[in-house]
């Protein structure tokens, strides 16, 4: 649960440079590919050309040699272990191991109802934990809906 809690804590800041270090990538690609496809050929979002001189195409933090097919850019990268912590709690259908955040997902949700038969419906705890569940559900709905 910590490894899910630290790394969705990690993951609201993934627009900034919170705990990104820079590293520099050097990609070896085909040669003389047109501008307009090197954003896909990188797989970089948002791709867009800043300018070309010869056989030199410059894009934001980097550029790319359309004679050798090398293509050199800077990433902000989070450390090895907070990434591959980030890649589980973003995992799809498509990663082997999904159905362990299933089976996670699953747990927390029995973890979460099962509270109800903690206490015996007739004791003022019980009732507070009640008041707690709707004040907490009204709080999500607000969330959700702003």
């Amino acid at each position: 649960m910590a490894m899910y809690a630290i790394s969705g804590v990690v993951l609201i800041f993934r627009k900034t440079d919170f705990l990104k270090k820079e590293v520099v990538i050097e990609k070896k690609l085909e040669t003389n590919i047109a501008a307009n496809n090197l954003g896909k050929a990188l797989n970089r979002k948002g791709f867009k050309v800043d300018k070309e001189e010869g056989d030199l195409v410059y894009f934001k933090d980097g550029n790319y040699n359309k004679s050798t097919g090398v293509a050199t850019f800077t990433e902000k990268r989070l450390p090895f272990v907070m990434e591959k912590m980030t890649k589980i709690h973003k995992a799809t259908s498509k990663d082997p191991l999904f159905f362990l955040n299933i089976f996670f997902g699953a747990s927390l949700l029995f973890f979460v109802i099962s509270a109800f038969w903690m206490f015996r419906p007739d004791t003022p705890i019980f009732k507070k934990g009640i008041y707690f569940t709707l004040a907490g559900l009204i709080l999500t709905l607000i969330l959700v809906f702003l």
